[in-house]
């Protein structure tokens, strides 16, 4: 897969203008060269026939930024203002020490897979790093110590124990930002409104791990705080340390079956209020559109695709259903090289174990019909069979058949099985091995509709994973599906 180029251990933002205005000289003057850089790294212009009219200076600075894995010249000039010091410290808000080392683990596990933004905060906070390059420091293994070390740092203290001695004195101290968080968790609004009143500068400020208070509200579904915020100032395509903006946590949230609407609502209110269907996290393609695909949610989908269909891939277009974009991304029966890029984003959180993808056309094919059946998409489904995918293929985190399962597509799956789909076939999912998809019905939610099918289909119930040496049965009962476990006991 391509990978972003190496930005300058000491770089300079005037530099980068100049190289921005070069690019822009050299495709407006029709230079072959320059034009492929926009048309690869420029997600509005793409392959236009009209480009070398199109571009503008803001173009070109996009198009470098991108260059260096950055998904806007605004977040190129954030991490420059960062390396000469500029960077505002991050706030804790938590009162529990092992809070924090979590959030390290879950840095270090990121790390892993060479995510920049991960490699960055390497470079920005650990001072074995500061002058490194970045290829060393991708080569590096750091250690759990070294992540509480850098965010430690991120939040301005030299170690993490002194870290942890501030935290466990948090409950002491009125300190805005943890007044403002409480306030969120008690659903206190006049209590958090007060806060903005007598701290404006909380509206943007970064918590741990770059964390917002619009973040926060919104993983507690604190939705007129989240007003409150927009209508103070809060600027919704600020991202935390993983790229991750509002957008794309209104796009991971499950809409309610029943009324999508207000969900929906709130992707409409994000977008007019300047978030960006653009931005990216966990890697190259973790667009909001890429995340809502990664779960199934058709509806906030369908929304974001309205806003921009970005990245425009094979996987992307898979889960939308478009097979006018699939055909497009075919040519003489084999795929095109677009089809495979921007996939560095594999998953929204660490519970799912690192992954790198490759440029193999079988993976790029079976990771795209994995991406069909969690959205139900029948004819992408049969379009890409038709092209070779591997019905059975696991390119990462389960089979089309598990994630059919796992988000509840009851005609996907008995269109997979119907086409020969292996009922029992095993694999990784999440952070667990050995499952099976009626495992998966088992879990979590559960999804009964599927339970019942993959029993009537003959599903082996004795099957136990390999983490936990469970039968889907025993899943049942732990997620307290009693319903689904009571029909796989009397089948």
């Amino acid at each position: 897969m391509p990978s972003h180029i190496s930005l300058p251990a000491s770089p300079s933002l005037e530099q980068q203008r100049k190289r921005a205005k070069d690019l822009l000289k050299a495709a407006r003057a029709g230079d072959s060269a320059a034009l492929q850089r926009f048309a690869r790294s420029h997600p509005r212009l793409g392959a236009s026939p009209t480009l070398r009219d199109a571009v503008r200076l803001a173009d070109a600075q996009w198009v470098i930024a991108r260059e260096y894995g950055f998904t806007s010249w605004a977040r190129l000039k954030a991490h420059v203002d960062a390396l000469s010091g500029k960077a505002p410290l991050r706030r804790p808000f938590e009162t529990d020490p092992q809070y924090y080392r979590d959030r390290a683990a879950g840095m270090l596990s990121v790390f892993a897979t060479g995510e920049p933004n991960a490699i960055r905060l390497a470079r920005l906070f650990h001072p074995s790093f500061t002058d490194a390059a970045e290829a060393d420091i991708r080569d590096a293994e750091l250690t759990q110590a070294d992540a509480e070390l850098i965010l430690a740092r991120e939040h301005g203290f030299e170690t993490f124990e002194a870290l942890a001695r501030h935290v466990e004195t948090l409950g002491e101290k009125p300190e805005p930002f943890r007044l403002a968080f409480e306030a969120i968790k008690a659903d206190d609004r006049a209590k958090f409104s007060a806060q903005l009143r007598s701290d404006p500068d909380l509206v943007n400020a970064p918590g741990t791990n770059g964390n917002r208070l619009i973040l926060l509200a919104m993983s507690f579904g604190r939705l007129a705080m989240v007003e409150d915020l927009l209508d103070a100032g809060a600027d919704p395509d600020l991202p935390n340390n993983k790229g991750w903006t509002a957008l794309h946590q209104a796009a991971y949230t499950q809409p309610p079956s029943d009324d999508p609407r207000p969900a929906v609502a709130l992707l409409d209110r994000l977008l007019a209020a300047g978030a960006s269907p653009y931005a990216e996290a966990y890697g190259d393609g973790g667009t909001p559109l890429a995340v809502s695909l990664f779960w199934g949610h058709v509806p906030l989908a369908q929304r974001l695709a309205a806003a921009a269909i970005a990245p425009c891939n094979l996987r992307v277009a898979a889960g939308l259903g478009r097979l006018d974009l699939m055909r497009a991304l075919f040519e003489g029966g084999r795929l095109r090289p677009e089809a495979g890029l921007h996939r560095e984003f594999h998953r929204p959180h660490s519970g799912f174990p690192p992954w790198r993808p490759t440029d193999v056309e079988a993976e790029i094919l079976a990771e795209a019909l994995t991406y069909a059946a969690r959205s139900g998409r029948i004819e992408a489904m049969a379009f890409l069979l038709e092209r070779g995918a591997d019905i059975d293929a696991e390119p990462c985190n389960g089979t089309a058949l598990h994630w059919a399962v796992a988000r509840r597509r009851a005609e996907a799956t008995a269109w997979l099985l119907e086409r020969g789909a292996d009922i029992d076939r095993r694999a990784a999912f999440g952070g667990t091995r050995g499952v099976t998809p009626l495992h998966i019905a088992a879990a979590w939610g559960g999804s009964p509709d599927c339970a019942r099918l993959l029993v009537e289909r003959g599903a082996d119930r004795s099957i136990k994973d390999a983490l936990q040496d469970g039968t889907p049965a025993n899943w049942a009962a732990f997620f307290k599906n009693q319903e689904i476990r009571e029909m796989i006991e009397r089948a």
